[in-house]
């Protein structure tokens, strides 16, 4: 009983780490507001936080999908999963879409603004960095090198390599049995330091929220709070509406419950401003929480470059805003075509932290120069505008996982019922099941002996 009580010991303890972040994000709107000055110069604690986070991802990534995809023995499983999840991403982003033109040509939030010369240089600035073709995002997949994937920076690169290593370890069988074993331990390894990581949480939280209010100021939030309020409502209607009906009626899964389950990792993307610091965590609940292997492992990092909900909402109502703002307002076909082109230049930035402003100049570069300028209508506000698109982003990546692994056969029902009701806690200390692991190992290991035993006995002379 004593070696069960230990873990649950070791989970409160963190309970006290996310009360610091919530008290370091009240310290840091403060701060921003009465000494902005020096709130600015507190930037690189949140930027030296979430690269912390962003250090881990490609490692924790890879070693989820080797796994994943290495120990089934079907190729047409993961293929089945794939092929479903992207099809799943699709139809979402689509739908994310038509509720950001439906809304945003409703609100039409952009009328009466003007436009001077320093809002139309902060907007150039932002295009500057927006140009990329579709086919130079398809060879950005391949890496230099096998190795290089896990420490490129990019996802996607990891996500193609991992795949290969997967289907190459499953087709090599009993012979890759050792290799996956010695990923299972870098994988403990990974997590754990992850778990060591997380501590840093409040500090960054702290440096990350008061940079931004004080680089904002309160006064630049007012004339753009229509934009926001409508943009922050469409992700709520979304996230609560689609998203919610969906789950309910596929799974019988209350979307309060999930979110209660993940309520540490929304508090982390709402205090660093990126889905991508919660990424290796959602990983480790998913596999908590009942969903096998080969689906998190495929649909977790490729929802993170493809199911860009929040960011989709974002791209269509901010266009639809500098559009209106600047006097020529887009036409429908003309916003259907941007908005297309848009979505296939944001993969693979998801969760980096003003992505979304570099796509949307991009994209208007390519398709409308002349509202480039307009770009800098929106800077003082995109920060707030970002937590909501990763909030949104990452929810619909948390469901997205529970809806494929229904629909695949990938979900343990009665364990996900068992967590969703606080029944079977996450263990914080790991970010994984060691308790089960351990027993695992420690059968396998009892079964050889047995086997060792027995052919010791069988050369006895009869």
């Amino acid at each position: 009983m004593s070696h069960t009580q230990q873990p649950a010991r070791r989970r409160d303890r963190t309970h006290y780490l996310y009360i610091g972040v919530v008290v370091a994000v009240g310290l840091g709107i403060l701060v921003g507001i009465v000494a902005p000055a020096l709130a600015v110069e507190l930037k690189p604690l949140g930027q030296g936080f979430v690269g912390l986070i962003k250090m881990m991802i490609q490692p924790v990534i890879f070693c989820t999908i080797v796994l994943g995809v290495g120990s089934v023995r079907n190729a047409a499983r993961v293929g089945k999963v794939g092929g479903l999840a992207l099809g799943y991403f699709l139809t979402m982003s689509t739908v994310a879409l038509a509720i950001g033109l439906v809304v945003g040509n409703l609100l039409n939030p952009g009328g009466g603004f003007t436009i001077d010369a320093s809002t139309a240089s902060a907007g150039a600035e932002q295009a500057a960095g927006g140009h990329g073709s579709t086919s130079e995002f398809l060879l950005g997949i391949i890496p230099t090198s096998l190795l290089s994937a896990v420490t490129s920076g990019e996802v996607l690169q990891t996500l193609l390599v991992a795949l290969l290593v997967g289907f190459a370890l499953q087709a090599m069988g009993s012979q890759g049995e050792p290799v996956l074993r010695g990923v299972g331990h870098i994988q403990r390894l990974v997590f754990r330091v992850l778990a060591m990581v997380m501590w840093l949480a409040p500090v960054g939280a702290f440096g990350a929220i008061a940079a931004v209010v004080g680089e904002t100021g309160v006064d630049a939030l007012k004339s753009l709070a229509v934009l926001m309020i409508g943009f922050y409502i469409t992700c709520f209607l979304f996230v609560f509406v689609i998203l919610g009906v969906l789950l309910k009626v596929a799974t019988g899964i209350n979307l309060l419950s999930l979110f209660r389950y993940l309520g540490r990792e929304f508090l982390l993307i709402l205090s660093t401003s990126s889905s991508e610091s919660a990424l290796p965590r959602l990983i480790a609940k998913m596999e908590h929480a009942g969903v096998d292997k080969p689906t998190v492992g495929v649909v977790v990092p490729t929802g993170y470059s493809f199911n860009l909900d929040g960011t989709a909402i974002y791209l269509t109502m901010a266009s639809l805003f500098i559009a209106s703002a600047m006097g020529n307002p887009l036409s429908i076909s003309e916003q259907i075509s941007l908005l297309l082109f848009m979505m296939i230049a944001s993969k693979g930035a998801a969760g980096v932290t003003g992505a979304g402003m570099a796509t949307l100049a991009g994209g208007l570069s390519s398709h409308r120069p002349d509202l480039v300028d307009g770009v800098g209508l929106i800077v003082g506000i995109d920060r707030f505008m970002s937590e909501a698109r990763a909030l949104t982003n990452f929810a619909g990546n948390a469901v997205a996982t529970v809806l494929i692994g229904r629909w695949t056969g990938g979900v343990d029902r009665a364990q996900m019922q068992r967590v969703l009701a606080g029944e079977d806690p996450f263990d914080e200390t790991t970010m994984l099941d060691d308790d089960d692991l351990a027993a695992g190992e420690e059968a396998t290991g009892q079964q050889d002996l047995e086997v060792l035993a027995e052919a010791r006995r069988e050369p006895q002379p009869v």
